[in-house]
């Protein structure tokens, strides 16, 4: 699994970019499937429901590292299987969502290059995004290995 990951100085926009050990099919249906997600994304047992379809709801309630609770939801703005998932992510007090792009491109039979990107509205949420961001592909990553172990 090779690792990159850009902040724009300027920008309240990050990117994390990574190649993992899965074919593409495997990384889609990880981030796409409920029981799969739940597995890897520190979710509460039983809180994922997705209608991975534009315009289709999704919510979980993640966990903290120090054990509390985040219920999160909002919708899927675009979906191209095995390539693309745009993510409206709710964000309370604002009138449009977080919008998360993840972009799937398979290197080989057995890698995919994951594009992970996001523009928020202030440094502070870019943050502490960017670090949600890379503990999910990091679990992702793990959840894959050991999957892929059998």
């Amino acid at each position: 699994m090779s690792t990159e990951q850009t902040s724009a100085a300027n920008s309240f926009s990050y990117t994390l970019t990574r190649t993992l050990d899965a074919p593409t099919a495997a990384v889609w249906q990880a981030w796409t499937t409920t029981d799969q997600y739940a597995q890897w994304a520190y979710a509460a047992a039983g809180s994922v429901e997705m209608d991975v379809r534009p315009g289709g709801a999704w919510k979980a309630t993640m966990l903290t590292p120090d054990g509390g609770q985040f219920p999160l939801t909002g919708s899927y703005l675009e979906v191209a299987e095995n390539r693309r998932l745009v993510i409206g992510m709710d964000v309370p007090g604002k009138p449009e969502p977080a919008v998360m792009t993840l972009e799937l491109d398979g290197q080989d039979d057995h890698h995919t290059r994951i594009v992970l990107s996001q523009t928020c509205d202030t440094t502070e949420e870019r943050d502490m995004a960017e670090q949600g961001s890379t503990m999910l592909l990091d679990s992702l990553s793990a959840f894959l290995a050991e999957k892929a172990k059998g």
